[in-house]
Formats: structure tokens, C-alpha cells, sequence
């Protein structure tokens, strides 16, 4: 085992799930959120448990400010090791379609998880960190889509994951003088459900011939640049957006 908790919010399924899975059989302690799926926490906390893996999962909203604090609290409860690592994985697409259709309830909300969860999360993490003197690594999830614009499918989406890479460059020079990391992941289309979710299921198979590998990636792909972010390997990399985008 590593001397590390590593916290993944919405690590229950697709890239938040391969994530946990990577970081588990490298020897993390991990605590992942999930807000609806039950079944998919349990499954994945029964399989993980199954191969002797270290794993904890905790059920809020990252929406929410007042989970942060308490996800946090929850997972120094539940972990052997402190929490040393932050993975802000979860985040939602909302609605497919033309930005002049988009409700603006659609746009709050893909905002309040996508952004507001992403800060609140970090805000909680950095200043425990500077507290106990902690030199912590932070990993956020951005896409592809916050420099192509997504124009006519996810503009609303594009614009927040916009606002996580320059939130991930700012933040990374800020506490740089701290010892704490700070980069993000940029993936392109990956295998997920997350298409669905936002109601383009079809989605992968309509733009794959835009990429230049011409395939869709994987989320064991994204989990592996998360995983060496958050790893010594990558000691001199901060305030930095890694694109793992096929080529996009």
C-alpha cells in the first residue's frame, strides 16, 4: 500500500470508475463519491474489495457547497492514510442540442457540478494541505471540448470545462510556492455513458471520423494520464492542461 487517500469525485462508473480501479491496483487507499447509482457504487466497492484493494465510497451531490467539507471529513474518517490526492472527476454534459434551446436551468446546473464542485472541492483540499503542511496533487477533468466549442451539441458543456482549465492554470501558480500540484486532463470522446446521459447515445460512432487516430479512446486511457498527474513521474508538472484527445 501507498502512504496516501486519494479522494475521486463521481468514481463510481465510466472514467471516475477506471480511475479508482487504476489507483487501487497501484496501491492507493481510495474514497470516491457517487450521487444516484447505488448499484454501480456497490459493484465496483464489492469488486475492488474482492482484490484485497483499500476503497471507500461516500454518496453526495458535488453541486452541493456543504458536501465538500463533509466528503472530506467522511474520508479522514473512513481512510488509514491522509488524503493527500484530489481527482475532480465528476461532471455532467446536460442537455444535447442547440445552445438557443437550452433551458437555463440546464445551464446552472451543468455549471454548479461541472465548476462550482470542481472549486469547492480544491478549496477544501488547499487548505487543509497548507494546514497540516501537506504537499497535495489536485487532478482535475477537463475535455476536449473547451477549445473546439462543441458548437451544436454542448456549447453550455464547453464553456465550463473552459472555465476548469483556466481555473486549473490559476489555481496550480497559486500554490505552486505550497509543494501542491494542480494540472487537469483534457480527454476527447471516450466510451461512457455520458452521452446517453445528455441524449446523444449515437454520439461516439457520428464524430469519430473527426479524430485523427480515428477511434474513440478508452476511459482506462484518461485514467492513465490521471494516474501519472498524481504520480512522481510527474513532479515538475503543474498549472498544465493535459489533452488526451486522440489528436483533437
Amino acid at each position: 500500500m501507498n502512504d496516501r487517500t486519494v479522494l475521486v469525485t463521481g468514481g463510481s462508473r465510466g472514467i471516475g470508475a477506471a480511475i479508482v480501479r487504476r489507483l487501487v491496483a497501484a496501491g492507493d487507499e481510495v474514497c470516491f463519491t457517487w450521487q444516484k447509482d447505488e448499484r454501480a457504487a456497490t459493484a465496483l466497492l464489492e469488486e475492488l474489495r474482492a482484490r484485497g484493494g483499500t476503497v471507500h465510497a461516500i454518496q453526495g451531490d458535488v453541486a452541493d457547497p456543504e458536501f465538500a467539507p463533509r466528503c472530506f471529513d467522511t474520508a479522514g474518517q473512513l481512510a488509514h492514510a491522509p488524503i493527500a490526492a484530489l481527482v475532480n472527476n465528476a461532471g455532467i454534459t446536460g442537455r444535447h442540442g442547440a445552445f438557443t434551446d437550452l433551458p437555463v436551468e440546464v445551464m446552472r446546473r451543468t455549471f454548479d457540478v461541472n465548476v462550482l464542485g470542481t472549486m469547492t472541492f480544491s478549496q477544501v483540499a488547499v487548505r487543509r494541505w497548507r494546514a497540516a503542511g501537506v504537499q497535495g496533487r489536485i487532478v482535475n477533468l477537463s475535455s476536449g471540448a473547451a477549445t473546439l466549442g462543441s458548437a451544436g451539441e454542448y456549447v453550455h458543456y464547453a464553456a465550463s470545462k473552459a472555465a476548469i482549465d483556466t481555473f486549473t492554470i490559476g489555481l496550480g501558480r497559486e500554490v505552486a510556492g505550497d509543494g501542491i500540484r494542480v494540472n487537469a486532463v483534457a480527454p476527447g470522446t471516450v466510451y461512457t455513458d455520458i452521452h446517453a446521459a445528455g441524449g446523444a447515445p449515437d454520439r461516439p460512432a457520428r464524430v469519430v471520423s473527426r479524430v485523427p487516430l480515428k477511434r474513440i479512446g478508452e476511459p482506462d486511457e484518461i485514467a492513465a494520464a490521471v494516474a501519472w498527474l498524481l504520480s512522481g513521474e510527474a513532479s515538475y508538472v503543474t498549472a498544465t492542461v493535459l489533452r488526451v484527445a486522440g489528436g483533437l
